[in-house]
């Protein structure tokens, strides 16, 4: 099996900021993550990522919020989607 892209959308939040979301499911685990699935979703504000959530090979699924990194729980891509957006507003609500 080879690797299916699920979704690629990119949303615009305004005239500075948006958000884009790939996901794919992949035949084996990237190294780090238990499940079949690489993903990115990102927040980009003034040509910054200041939000993104993904699963590098190697560092498992994680999240970088501003300059700090730190792990993620993957439970499922719903939940994966919820928290991204959940994220997304509370960034923005600062």
């Amino acid at each position: 099996m080879r690797a299916v892209l699920l979704l690629k959308e990119r949303h615009v939040l305004d005239e500075s900021t948006f958000v884009e979301i790939v996901i794919w499911r992949v035949p084996k685990p990237v190294p780090g993550s238990p499940h079949g699935f690489k993903y990115r979703l990102a927040l980009v504000a003034d040509d910054i990522c200041v939000l993104r959530f993904d699963n590098e090979t190697g560092k498992g699924d994680h999240k970088h919020v501003g300059t700090r990194q730190v792990a993620y729980v993957f439970t499922t891509l719903d939940g994966l989607i919820a928290d991204f957006w959940q994220a997304v507003e509370d960034w923005r609500s600062k």
